[in-house]
């Protein structure tokens, strides 16, 4: 029945392939070591989070890392053993001792969090654990620079917490200039050198994709990768650092073919107008599958290697593509808007130039009325 085809209108498709290789080569690329931690937050990146996290750690990475305590429980729940950290604060009781009870390692930000989690394993008789992250120039999640030392030392006397890492976290990794990257590092640094051995025995962890990318300083423990996970550079410069491929293609049907005139006003608010006869393509996705508005007459589709232009406002559930120079495009044709179409590519990057976004945004607004398929 063509309800349960997912291929029935459109849909997301995710290679668990690329996924492997990516994580294989970025293994490779690591300080001796050093280990992959695959960032499988926002259900993967899009991609789908059980999926990409099988694959990431068949490829070599050795633990994940999420954002909130759900993404965590679904990891958990589909039997995955790896260690897995929460990358957000959480400071809700009921919610760190499910983090206890399931093996997930929340993050901390400070003492008091530390104390509650301490409260929390004295109740339940086992030994909690936990990872301080520490603010060395995102402003956001970590406790003071200042204090880093004193509160890892302090965390290390709680007897019923297991302190397994200190980390921070890069704010302009991809950027051409490495001086504020460099600055960061020198602040983590600085915490590590005044902790005991060093702080041996923790593991200390500071890149995310860029600077595992950038430079080998950086590399620390563990890194902690996500968009080069998913197939792509977090910048031009660092494209070929490591080779990659794209994991997701997302795919539509056409629906409708359709011939309109000369001086003819297209989709809502008449934003293109067909400069002559022009042969048009209805295709079964919009908006509320991801493909942000902003990009209406900026994009293109891949038909059989050739590039379709987009045209008219992108609505909610179509769009229309100015099919002219396709003559074998018809109703139920396969049209890709990002991936591979036999020797061309459509990257998020591409998408994310136009509506001045960002690839992340962009893998990320695939909505869950796409199924996701693996190939």
């Amino acid at each position: 029945m063509s309800d349960q085809n997912p291929r029935q209108r459109a849909w997301v498709e995710v290679s668990p392939a690329a996924i492997k290789a990516n994580a294989g080569a970025l293994c490779q690329h690591l300080t001796p070591g050093t280990e992959l931690m695959a960032v499988v937050k926002a259900d993967g990146y899009g991609h789908g989070a059980v999926t990409v996290a099988t694959a990431a750690l068949d490829g070599g990475a050795a633990s994940l890392g999420v954002a909130t305590l759900q993404e965590g429980l679904e990891l958990r729940r589909a039997g995955l053993k790896a260690p897995i950290l929460l990358l957000s604060n959480l400071c809700d009781p009921e919610d760190l001792r499910t983090c206890l009870e399931w093996q997930l390692m929340p993050t901390l930000s400070n003492l008091a969090d530390a104390k509650l989690c301490h409260a929390l394993a004295e109740d339940s008789g086992r030994r909690f654990k936990v990872q301080l992250k520490i603010d060395t120039g995102m402003s956001r999640l970590g406790c003071a620079l200042d204090d880093g030392a004193e509160t890892t030392q302090a965390i290390q006397h709680l007897q019923n917490l297991e302190l397994k890492g200190i980390y921070s976290h890069l704010a302009c990794a991809d950027d051409r200039s490495t001086t504020v990257t460099q600055q960061q590092r020198q602040r983590f640094q600085s915490v590590i050198e005044t902790l005991p051995q060093q702080g041996n025995g923790l593991c200390r962890h500071l890149a995310n994709s860029a600077g595992t990318l950038l430079e080998p300083n950086l590399h620390y423990d563990l890194v902690r990768v996500g968009l080069a996970l998913y197939g792509h550079a977090p910048a031009d410069h660092l494209s070929d650092v490591v080779p990659l491929r794209s994991a997701l293609a997302v795919r539509a049907k056409v629906t409708l073919i359709r011939k309109i005139k000369a001086g003819t006003g297209v989709s809502y608010g008449h934003q293109y107008i067909s400069p002559n006869a022009r042969r048009l393509a209805v295709v079964a996705i919009g908006y509320a599958d991801g493909v942000l508005r902003a990009l209406s007459g900026q994009i293109h589709v891949l038909h059989r290697d050739k590039r379709l232009p987009q045209v008219g406002a992108i609505t909610m559930d179509q769009l229309l593509i100015d099919a002219t120079d396709a003559p074998d495009l018809h109703p139920g044709s396969i049209v890709t808007l990002l991936g591979r179409d036999q020797n061309v590519e459509i990257s998020p990057q591409n998408w994310s130039d136009r509506c001045q976004s960002i690839p992340w945004e962009i893998l990320c607004g695939f909505k869950h009325r796409l199924p996701r398929v693996e190939v």
